[in-house]
């Protein structure tokens, strides 16, 4: 399967922007240092009626590129970071912040010699994935590009949006906010309809404390945690029916979340897909946005990185023996556990150790007998209509180590039920899918 990418641009806000340096907090600096590659995957609309034109997307049809960037160019004015380069602060010990200098995101065009139904019936995220749908350059060091953009047109009519928005800049629901906003304006909205609740970029919110005082312990941040050894994996996308999420939560108390009920049974088939010792120690992370359990509550539209992460440990033993309600209220505790006083002492614990010159997002690889889940379930994933409709799929178009899992919608309707992409070593797959659907 081949891609060309036929135009390459780079497009800056319409307007004149804030120039000047944004710190990042230690939340932001504690993510992977990279792009987040996602896809957005737009079947062929249907044929126009006669005498109505060939719809060419050059001439304003079907994703027209022109009224795409402008959109985009539109859209940058409020969310001028993503026009800027990752810079670092020469008085502040050689951190990281984001050079705001407008110079522009990256928007490419390609053409691919393939249909969406090659790719999308079936689909599976990998290196290929991303090498074909997202604009790929350098992520780690400065100065680098904050956003890259990709519009390929298939050769069945339809067109994937690939995205890789840096991580520094923010979390899914930053990510989420921005598309909105900018599909909004490609749909011909005001700005105050597109985005209605604009962005705020103070990330000093989430200052550390004078002095830092971290009053918990937090393995989950510590080097060593994900420091194991890379280990070949594969992704496959397992989706989860109404009625088996119905089955799932009946196991659990009333109330369980969606969240919580997969999680656990996901956590559960891995420990028995993997073999793990019954007295052996498995660890699930889990992640807790903190905008509203802060003390006062963070702007809900906070465009940054407000994600804090939590273990849950137990016996593998106990995971797969205990009922599955017991597993589901272990993470639910972690959740909640998550509050003003753990989340400062987080951000405390960051301090303290970037003093003493460590990185606690070094690493991404961890042991083989734990597990990272994230929920992107509520999310508006699917409200990313440029004026032709809601994508069909939405999803990562990598992953990157082995025992990551995404829980997210299947697709834009609610009642289609829940999907998991999972990165799992090869040679455990089919005994965990044997678990996952056969239990």
């Amino acid at each position: 399967m081949k891609v060309e990418v036929v135009e390459s641009t780079l497009v800056a806000p319409s307007e004149e922007t804030p120039r000047q340096a944004l710190w990042l907090s230690n939340l932001d600096l504690a993510v992977p240092k990279t792009h987040t590659p996602l896809v957005y995957y737009y079947p062929a609309p249907p044929p126009p009626p006669p005498g109505a034109g060939d719809g060419d997307e050059d001439d304003g049809g079907f994703f027209s590129p022109d009224r795409l960037r402008a959109a985009l160019a539109k859209a940058l004015v409020l969310f001028y970071p993503l026009a800027g380069r990752l810079g670092v602060d020469g008085a502040g010990g050689g951190r990281l912040q984001i050079d705001c200098n407008g110079e522009g995101a990256l928007f490419n065009v390609a053409r691919a010699d393939f249909a969406g139904d090659d790719v999308f019936r079936e689909y599976e995220p990998s290196p290929e994935v991303r090498r074909m749908f997202v604009p790929l350059a350098p992520s780690g060091d400065p100065p680098c590009l904050m956003a890259m953009f990709q519009v390929t047109f298939l050769k069945c009519g339809g067109v994937v949006l690939g995205t890789g928005i840096h991580h520094v800049t923010m979390d899914g629901m930053g990510a989420f906010h921005f598309i909105q906003t900018w599909t909004g304006l490609a749909r011909g909205l005001p700005v105050s309809e597109a985005c209605p609740n604009p962005p705020s970029h103070d990330r000093t919110l989430l200052r550390a404390r004078s002095p830092p005082t971290p009053e918990f312990e937090h393995p989950v941040y510590s080097p060593a945690f994900l420091n194991g050894a890379p280990r070949p994996f594969v992704t496959r996308v397992y989706n989860v029916s109404p009625k088996l999420l119905a089955g799932l939560k009946a196991q659990c108390a009333p109330g369980a979340s969606t969240y919580g009920a997969v999680t656990a049974h996901l956590w559960r088939c891995t420990c028995v897909a993997r073999g793990l010792a019954q007295r052996s120690d498995t660890r699930l992370r889990v992640p807790a946005n903190v905008r509203h359990r802060v003390r006062p509550p963070l702007p809900r539209q906070l465009f940054a990185n407000a994600i804090v992460r939590d273990l849950v440990t137990a016996k593998a033993g106990d995971v797969v023996a205990q009922p599955l309600g017991f597993v589901a209220d272990a993470i639910r505790k972690a959740v909640d556990h998550v509050d003003d006083a753990y989340v400062r002492s987080v951000v405390d614990y960051l301090e303290t150790e970037s003093e003493k010159g460590s990185n606690a997002a070094r690493g991404t690889m961890m042991p083989e007998s734990d597990l990272w889940v994230v929920s992107w379930l509520g999310m508006p994933m699917y409200d990313a209509d440029f004026g032709w409709g809601a994508p069909r799929f939405v999803a990562p178009a990598q992953m990157f180590g082995s025992g990551t899992a995404y829980v997210t919608q299947r697709g834009p309707d609610r009642e289609d039920g829940v999907a998991v992409l999972f990165a799992l070593e090869p040679e455990y797959l089919q005994s965990f899918e044997d678990v996952f659907y056969g239990e």
